[in-house]
């Protein structure tokens, strides 16, 4: 009996180690941009951030998870024309008071569950890590098979990661949601 549960689980093991497949993102197609507003009046910046790496994982033609490193010292800003201006803000954003790049010059997001509302259309659950702090996120999704691109929209409170800076006075005038627009290509 015991020679037959353990053929039966190690087949099962060895069906599920192989029904899973890996599948790389392209780097170059791949793109994460951020938007953070102002608090009390219109206006604010927004940029690139791109991937040091990233997989899906795929069960039975369906994604299912995944993870996906971020090069935090590769944000730019977009929208300052102005170099010295422009230069001020990334450093600004990869010091102390925001990313601290130093310390932490990578992000993680790892999918933990899909829920797929149809073909196209996903709930993501998952882990980010940022600054060394993990909490979980959800957002929905669209998958484009033709494309094989993933892409999302989502906010997240900035303050959960501490993600702060240091002057009371100007923190209450950066609003606390950062906005991604995430684009995954094979």
């Amino acid at each position: 009996m015991k020679k037959i549960l353990c053929i039966v689980l190690c087949l099962f093991v060895w069906t599920y180690h192989f029904a899973q497949e890996k599948l790389d993102i392209n780097r170059s197609k791949s793109e994460i941009k951020w938007s953070g507003e102002y608090s009390f009046y219109f206006g604010g910046h927004y940029g690139t951030i791109n991937f040091k790496e990233g997989y899906f994982t795929k069960n039975n033609d369906v994604i299912t998870g995944g993870t996906f490193i971020i090069d935090m010292n590769s944000i730019i800003c977009l929208d300052i024309k102005d170099e010295e201006a422009n230069i001020g803000l990334v450093d600004h954003l990869k010091n102390q008071d925001f990313f601290n790049t130093s310390d932490y010059p990578t992000s993680i997001l790892t999918i933990l569950k899909v829920k797929y509302h149809d073909n196209h259309n996903i709930q993501i659950f998952a882990d980010l890590t940022i600054k060394g702090i993990t909490l979980p996120i959800n957002f929905q999704a669209k998958v484009n098979y033709e494309k094989q691109q993933l892409t999302a929209r989502f906010k997240i409170d900035r303050q959960r990661w501490g993600i702060d800076y240091n002057s009371t006075l100007r923190d209450g005038a950066i609003a606390d949601g950062i906005g991604f627009e995430v684009s995954l290509c094979l």
